[in-house]
């Protein structure tokens, strides 16, 4: 005959380890997204686009950025050009593509004779898109 015994046989505990693969691979990924995007935040030009409420961005396909800072100086791209430059390099892209698209984005500082003077110079490259860039306005609450 067996007798059964006071005691509660001890089962098995919770395990109070944390795990830190999980934790190691989002620190990793967030890293690299990192490293990635820091070159990009500095090498932005800096402009004080206008706002307008119908601010969308564009999905045209093939497209050309041109910027126009408050002291005059020209973007093509990431270049800075000179306006006889700039004008050259316009005409190469309008032989090249004239469906291109150009988004311009003009401080609001700059003078509008000298945003004008640009679409002229764009114009007569043979693009005639032309895309202007704003900011969206911040909604109200």
């Amino acid at each position: 005959m067996s007798f059964g015994r006071l005691e509660k046989p001890e089962g098995s505990r919770p395990m109070s380890d944390i795990n830190m693969t999980p934790l190691i691979d989002v620190m990793l990924v967030l890293l690299v997204i990192f490293m990635i995007t820091a070159p990009l935040m500095t090498a932005s030009l800096r402009l004080d686009l206008p706002k307008s409420e119908a601010a969308t961005p564009s999905d045209a396909p093939s497209f050309v950025a041109v910027a126009i800072t408050p002291d005059g100086k020209l973007h093509l791209g990431d270049d800075e050009l000179d306006a006889k430059a700039f004008q050259q390099r316009v005409a190469e892209l309008g032989r090249a593509n004239p469906q291109m698209e150009v988004q311009l984005r003009a401080d609001r500082a700059v003078p509008y004779g000298q945003v004008a003077e640009l679409i002229g110079w764009v114009q007569a490259a043979g693009l005639s898109r032309i895309a202007f860039v704003a900011q969206a306005a911040a909604s109200a609450p």
